[in-house]
């Protein structure tokens, strides 16, 4: 066990590509936790996703051993966080587990959306908050500025905040200085009863759930027995053990420390991120606070091409939700693709990172369909049910009203976009509130704006329209009644459900007339014609035809009189309109795919 007063827990959290993981690199390489030979570009992205899109997706913890220039040997728990808005709920559950979080800010961009938002909830945890500023290196760079930014969001002053390049080392031992200094140590009672926090878990193949925790109060020791106090579940610790980043087992673990536990659980639904472990035979009176929910944002279903692959789908989806807690599915059935599930995702990055990887770590060949929001139907009675897809949305005469829900969205601009920013707001129905010049030269925009207007494109046109400058936060203020509708496509005259959307009233001509034109570039011809339809309800909006194959009949026919022509093209007219009857409309999966990328630029 190690003495409380050597501990420092500390996070990393900035918005995203202001340069965590190339921080907690130059962390891991001064404190020895890696070798030379060891060493690569973003340690802890142990992902492949992760270092192909240069994104964290996951946090990850590391145990440094740290010698100070005073000599006193202390140990730093670093947990290294996502800055995408898709995964701020696993920063919130990292800050659970810290005392002190370090908050980084470009020295070129400055502060940024997220970066606010990851302040706030650091503040809000009661956590000690150190300002940098990284990227000093930079020829773009203007670190007064940035830190002048950051001491009128923090308080104090500019001089306080920290200068530093994770690039190239310069400033990082000073940081390391002032970790040591600043970040409480842990202040738990090794005496009292075990209280350990779950914050992340995973599955392995072969030991079952590995959870990854941090001790509050009490000790915890190998081959103690455990009691999860969620689940009421008993266990053995098998193995309880430090990651640095290496898994190494020890003895005991003490008030303070962060590691990992094996008990060998091999059922998922057994341990919750978020719970309290506790001893069998002394277990402590009350569970420590855990975390919200996170509550889902946007839906999509998720179907397997191939029917038999259905029951694997549920597998990974289940492995999946122990290492993504937000992750929530219900089955679901689909004429035109078959059994599926209907999953819940924090935002659209999210839900495309969930799909390439039940593809990619669990071989699974899956379709999304387009994704939409949860509305509030208001029946008749005026009892409100929520519905998650558009197939569950009532007939107008069988329901009141539709609520949809709403976001405060805040962007953070250079202020020679403010004009192409507001454009784009308030044609997606967002409502102008607050504009702040935190600088002469950038400004804060807020919004009012339904969540289903931004899920879709937003973001890529915002960064398109500002070229990549301006960042978006966005926080749910609850469900407002609005004028929309239902649209379905028809092929051939048959709905496919796929290809349904809730839109508002004013959009669904044109949400139409894109999707009909977009089907008909995508599916191939058939041997008769195919009308694509938007409707909605009974009424058709728009209308495209996909032209039939023609075979030459009449080739081999030459010379002699023209009934004989006329006989052949009435045969094949007459053997056309017999397929139309019988003949189904195949739909690659591109056009599948497709439906997800109507964007307005195109």
């Amino acid at each position: 066990m190690t003495d409380q007063a050597r501990i420092r827990n500390f996070s990393i959290i900035a918005h995203i590509d202001h340069g965590k993981s190339t921080l907690a690199d130059r962390l891991l390489e001064r404190t020895g936790a890696v070798s030379q030979r060891e060493m690569r570009e973003q340690v802890l992205d142990t992902m492949d996703l992760e270092r192909e899109r240069g994104i964290t997706i996951k946090a990850q913890s590391v145990r440094l051993a740290y010698t100070s220039p005073a000599g006193e040997e202390l140990v730093l728990n670093l947990i290294d966080t996502p800055g995408h808005v898709d995964f701020s709920y696993e920063v919130s559950r990292s800050l659970a587990a810290c005392e002190g979080a370090l908050l980084l800010v470009d020295a070129a961009q400055g502060v940024q959306a997220q970066t606010l938002a990851n302040a706030y909830l650091a503040i809000d945890a009661g956590l000690e908050v150190i300002p940098a500023v990284n990227k000093i290196d930079l020829a773009a760079a203007d670190p007064e500025a940035a830190a002048a930014e950051l001491a009128g969001i923090l308080g104090g002053s500019p001089d306080d905040v920290l200068r530093l390049s994770a690039k190239t080392g310069q400033g990082v031992d000073d940081l390391l200085e002032t970790l040591v200094k600043e970040v409480p140590a842990p202040s738990g009672d090794p005496d009292a009863p075990l209280r350990a926090l779950v914050f992340d878990s995973y599955f392995d193949a072969y030991r079952g759930v590995v959870c990854y925790l941090r001790v509050v109060d009490g000790s915890l020791g190998s081959g103690d027995s455990l009691r999860f106090m969620a689940t009421g579940e008993v266990h053995e610790a098998d193995e309880i053990g430090w990651l640095t980043p290496k898994a190494v087992p020890v003895a005991r673990l003490g008030p303070g420390e962060v590691g990992f536990l094996i008990t060998g659980v091999k059922e998922i639904d057994r341990i919750r991120v978020g719970d309290t472990i506790t001893h069998a035979q002394r277990p402590a009176a009350t569970a420590l606070p855990g975390y919200e929910e996170p509550k889902p944002m946007v839906f999509s279903g998720l179907f397997p091409t191939d029917g038999d692959d259905f029951e694997k789908l549920r597998d990974a989806l289940e492995k999946l939700r122990l290492n993504d807690a937000s992750l929530v599915w219900q089955p679901e059935t689909s004429k035109a693709l078959g059994f599926g599930f209907r999953c819940g995702f924090l935002g659209l990055l999210h839900m495309e990172i969930v799909r390439e990887r039940l593809e990619r770590e669990y071989d699974l060949d899956l379709v999304a369909t387009a994704p939409s929001v949860a509305y509030r139907v208001i029946m008749p009675d005026g009892e409100e049910t929520e519905i998650r897809s558009p197939q569950d949305l009532p007939e107008p005469n069988d329901r009141r009203g539709v609520s949809e829900p709403y976001v405060k969205a805040m962007i953070l601009t250079p202020s020679e976009f403010v004009g192409p920013i507001m454009a784009l707001a308030t044609g997606r129905r967002g409502i102008v509130g607050d504009i702040s010049y935190m600088t002469p030269e950038r400004v804060e925009l807020d919004f009012e704006i339904p969540l289903g207007e931004i899920v879709f494109d937003f973001f890529d046109l915002l960064k398109s329209k500002t070229r990549g400058y301006a960042s978006l936060d966005y926080e749910p203020i609850g469900y407002r009644e609005s004028d929309l509708v239902k649209v379905d496509i028809l092929l051939n005259g048959q709905p496919v459900d796929a290809f349904s959307a809730i839109v508002h009233r004013d959009a669904a001509d044109a949400y139409g007339r894109k999707m009909t034109g977009r089907l008909r570039e995508l599916i191939p011809r058939q041997l008769f014609d195919v009308p694509i339809q938007a409707a909605i309800g009974g009424r058709i909006i728009a209308r495209e035809t996909v032209r039939a194959k023609r075979k030459d009949v009449t080739a081999k026919c030459y010379g002699g009189d023209i009934t004989r022509k006329k006989k052949l093209l009435q045969r094949q007219k007459e053997g056309k309109k017999r397929m139309k009857m019988v003949g189904s409309v195949e739909v690659p999966q591109e056009a599948f795919v497709a439906a997800l990328q109507v964007d307005e630029e195109s």
